[in-house]
């Protein structure tokens, strides 16, 4: 009950709530008025600062797989080897990706399934994977500048080669894992 009136509840809050009224306006001009403030709040840095893009991410991780390639040139060659001391070329490619954070499968033409971002010849970055032959038997990393390392065939090396006419002729797509 409020001055002699009976209230609800929400009434009664409200009431509560509210400053009291001065009774004669000498009063009022000696009473100081209620100030609100409101809490402080931190600015909010935008998301895309403070948060790494997908594209940025795949880059960092091409760079890690391309860097870990780079190590096995001048591993042997060996059918269905997925390192660390030799490779297939498909092993290659799939153990510099796990290196980076991405696990690919295991063969020439499942990678080429799985992977789903599909590059053309004249758009690969370092760290696209590139497929050759009618049925993509063979594949390396590209590593830019016109250049891959792969893993070739039975008695060579792990190496580094220039993309020349002859498997710029045999290329048959490229992917660009880590997306």
């Amino acid at each position: 009950m409020l001055g002699g009136i009976a209230l609800s509840a929400t009434a009664a809050l409200t009431a509560a709530a509210l400053p009291a009224t001065p009774a004669t306006p000498a009063a009022a001009a000696t009473t100081a008025p209620a100030t609100v403030t409101a809490p402080a709040t931190q600015p909010v840095a935008a998301t895309t600062s403070t948060t790494k893009t997908k594209q940025q991410k795949q880059k960092e991780r091409a760079a890690k797989a391309v860097k870990y390639a780079y190590k096995q040139i001048g591993d042997p060659y060996r059918y269905g080897a997925t390192g660390p001391g030799s490779w297939d070329c498909s092993g290659l490619a799939g153990g510099s990706w796990r290196k980076a954070g991405v696990k690919l499968p295991r063969t020439t033409t499942q990678i080429y399934a799985h992977v789903k971002r599909k590059v053309r010849y004249s758009k690969m970055k370092p760290g696209d994977l590139i497929f050759f032959y009618s049925g993509r038997s063979h594949m390396g990393i590209y590593v830019g500048k016109g250049y891959m390392i792969h893993a070739p065939s039975s008695g060579k090396r792990v190496q580094k080669v220039k993309l020349s006419s002859y498997y710029k002729g045999q290329f048959n797509g490229a992917v660009r894992p880590g997306l």
